[in-house]
């Protein structure tokens, strides 16, 4: 396997222990998506570098909707 496809462990879950999916299938937590929260372990660096940048994004859009 070469090192780029490694997963990254040093990469820390964004889940914060407060899983509820809302209507559209997310997190409440982390605003990953059920597909997401699955890949996660074996994800590598960029997958999951991806997903955080994705989960930040929900959650600016959310944050706007409803703050």
């Amino acid at each position: 396997m070469s090192e780029t496809h490694k997963t990254d462990p040093n990469i820390k879950s964004p889940c914060i222990r407060q899983c509820c999916l809302d209507d559209d299938e997310i997190c409440v937590g982390c605003y990953r998506t059920m597909k997401e929260i699955m890949a996660w372990q074996q994800s590598n660096q960029s997958e999951k570098s991806a997903i955080l940048a994705n989960c930040s994004a929900r959650k600016q859009k959310h944050d706007s909707l409803y703050h």
